[in-house]
Parts: structure tokens; C-alpha cells; sequence
């Protein structure tokens, strides 16, 4: 039986496919930890360390625009809406989406999958110019070579936490893609310069109403945003084309595990809202299933700059040959 290493995010409904629970046909799983797995990214993009590995899929996009050694099972382990993903500085007078024109707003790294998703509802929602904001980031893409000129990098060693309290950027995103986190992924990765609750130098949300605007997009467009799909090795599916399906299928079975054991996401609460919230699975696996979103994602990526215009778009060349029922 061939070994596969797989490096994961630490999702409950993933878990018992590491745990050899739900079994990859003909394949041992060994996990690999790398925590936070967002430093895992670069390394499976820049040296194809793991058999498989989670990726975020705007990184995806490019690294298989770069022709890397890649290919992709539509498997999403995590999904979210970032409506509430944008914060303004205490004193900026931001009040609607186009008074970012002009403005210096914090983002981990230009293409990181949040910021895409940010920009593109900002542009298609509210007609905000994306390319009249300066957008600061504090770390390296994963895929260098694709960065436009309105991008400025942080280079006194200051966090983007920092920055927006000290008002020397007006907005920046949250969580790991802007203010949650300090200083590049790696073991020990902190939040410790992000504002204490109560701060005089509190930032406040863009969008007040974040969780109905961004579920009445939803509900207008079907577009869901999409993270955390799974890459695999293009060499491993080259000696075995069936690995693709395998692997689905194995996920699939590891999702329905999980829910047996904890029903209706009781073990995520995040995803137990979301799902309430569109009345629907709140992590749909597959290709149909998603479509709206992997075609608002290509879409949002080739408006910024990160893939050519001549990027396929059907959503089926994206992925490895396979047999993937919407799960």
C-alpha cells in the first residue's frame, strides 16, 4: 500500500481521513503538521514538499498558471464571508465602501485568497476603483512576480496592527489575512499588536451589517467564497489518474463520519451559522456544487492582475479528471 503524506488544517469533518477512519482506497495516509498550515502553502508551491497538501486556491490558480507540478481536488474545507473582513482606522472618516479611494488599507499579501474576495465585492457590490487604493502589505506572496504598482510593503518590521492603530493606514482586513496576526506564518504566529476591545484606538467594522449584506450576496449571486481547496502532486496523479477520485471520495466519507458523530456542525460553530444562515451545507464539495464561486474567483483574480486574461474558465479544467458527485 502506497503512503501519502498529507498536510491538513485542523478541520473536525477532515479528521477521521487522517485518522484512517475514512480510507483512501489502495493509499496509507501519514499526516504532516505544520501549524499554522498557512506556512505549509509555500512550501508545497516553491518545493512540492508533500503528497498532498491543502493550498489556498487563488495561490492554486497562479501556481498552475506557472506551470508548478500541480493539480486540485474539489474538496473545500473551509468557507467564509468576508463582508466583516474589512476594519477602519479609529480617525480615517471612512463611512461607505468608495471612501477607500485614495486610501492606504493593510492586507496580509496582495494575493491572498481574503484580500481577492475583498476587492472583488468591493468592486462589483459598491464600484469601488481597487486600483485608486494603496494596498499595504507586511509579508511575501506565495507566487512572487504578480504584484501591481499600488502595492507598498511594510519595511520597519511593523505589524499591520500596528499600523492601523497608530492611523498610518486607514482600513485593513482582519484574521490572518491582515490585523489578526503578526509578521509572516510560522510556529508561535501571534495577534499580540492587534487592539484590545474598548481601545480608544478600536477600529470599526466597514460594514456595520456585515452578516446580511454578505448572506443577501449569497443569495443574489450563489457565490460562496471559496478556501482551502486540495492539492496533490501532478506526479502521483500522472502514475495513478484514479487518485483524484480516491481521494474525493475518501473526504466525502470523512465529512459524513464527522456529522454522524456531530450533527448539524455542533463541532464548528462558525459553519453551523454560516450553514443556518444560507440554509444550505455550509463546506459543498464538488464541482457543480460551486460553480457560481469558482467562476467568480477566476473572474476577481484576472480583474486584479494575479492570472492572464487567456486563464481557462471553465471551472472543470481546473481540476484533475475525476469522478467528484456534489457532496
Amino acid at each position: 500500500m502506497d503512503k501519502l503524506t498529507v498536510v491538513l488544517g485542523d478541520f473536525p469533518h477532515a479528521r477521521p481521513l487522517l485518522d484512517g477512519d475514512a480510507e483512501t482506497d489502495g493509499y496509507r495516509i501519514e499526516p504532516v503538521e505544520v501549524r499554522p498550515v498557512i506556512g505549509a502553502y509555500r512550501r508545497m508551491i516553491r518545493d512540492l514538499e508533500f503528497d498532498v497538501c491543502e493550498l489556498a486556491p487563488v495561490s492554486y490558480l497562479m501556481a498552475r498558471q506557472q506551470g508548478i507540478e500541480l493539480t486540485a481536488v474539489p474538496v473545500f474545507l473551509n468557507r467564509r464571508f468576508h463582508h466583516g473582513d474589512v476594519q477602519c482606522a479609529t480617525h480615517s472618516g471612512i463611512r461607505v465602501p468608495r471612501d477607500l479611494e485614495g486610501r492606504r488599507v493593510g492586507v496580509r499579501a496582495y494575493s491572498v485568497s481574503t484580500g481577492v474576495w475583498v476587492r472583488g465585492v468591493l468592486r462589483d457590490e459598491y464600484g469601488v476603483d481597487i486600483d485608486k487604493i494603496t494596498w499595504v502589505v507586511d509579508d511575501d506572496d506565495h507566487i512572487e512576480g504578480r504584484v501591481p504598482s499600488n502595492v507598498e510593503r511594510v519595511t520597519d518590521g511593523r505589524s499591520l496592527g500596528e499600523l492601523l492603530s497608530a492611523g498610518e493606514i486607514d482600513a485593513a482586513l482582519t484574521g490572518n489575512a491582515g490585523t489578526g496576526r503578526a509578521g509572516a506564518p510560522k510556529a508561535g504566529w501571534t495577534a499580540a499588536a492587534e487592539p484590545e476591545p474598548g481601545d480608544d484606538d478600536t477600529p470599526y467594522p466597514l460594514f456595520p451589517e456585515a452578516g446580511t449584506l454578505a448572506v443577501d450576496h449569497y443569495l443574489r449571486t450563489g457565490v460562496y467564497p471559496l478556501h482551502s481547496l486540495i492539492s496533490v502532486r501532478s506526479e502521483l496523479v500522472e502514475r495513478d489518474p484514479g487518485l483524484p477520485s480516491k481521494l474525493y471520495a475518501a473526504f466525502t466519507v470523512s465529512k459524513q463520519l464527522h456529522l454522524t458523530d456531530r450533527p448539524e456542525w455542533a463541532a464548528v460553530p462558525r459553519l453551523a451559522r454560516q450553514g443556518r444562515a444560507i440554509g444550505a451545507d455550509p463546506v459543498p464539495y464538488g464541482i457543480t456544487a460551486n460553480e457560481p464561486s469558482l467562476n467568480a474567483m477566476v473572474r476577481f483574480a484576472k480583474d486584479q492582475g494575479l492570472l492572464d486574461a487567456d486563464f481557462p474558465t471553465d471551472p472543470r479544467s481546473l481540476f484533475a479528471e475525476g469522478d467528484y458527485p456534489d457532496a
